[in-house]
């Protein structure tokens, strides 16, 4: 006796089924551009995650770094580091 799970992976013709009233909803032009999207969310998702769990690492490890990157791109320092900027350039032009 072969026990299934209840909620398996379709095969076979409920794939079919599934596949049709797919068709059904969203047309046959529209399917590939909504796989597209759908794996790069994947992707970005995944990016975010390993950028997060690196921080976390970098944290756990006591590597702290005095630059952030931010929404575009560029490198930016963190308050704490342009103070220690600005003290450091005022006491050398007195």
């Amino acid at each position: 006796m072969v026990v299934t799970p209840l909620f398996g992976i379709p095969m076979g013709p409920e794939l079919v089924v599934i596949l049709l009233i797919a068709i059904l909803l969203f047309g046959a032009n529209k399917i590939p551009k909504l796989a597209r999207s759908t794996g790069q969310a994947i992707g970005e998702f995944e990016k975010g995650k390993t950028k997060a769990e690196q921080e976390l690492e970098d944290i756990r490890n006591g590597e702290t770094d005095l630059t952030e990157v931010d929404a575009e791109g560029e490198t930016t320092e963190t308050a704490s580091a342009s103070s220690d900027t600005e003290e450091s350039s005022s006491s050398s032009s007195e």
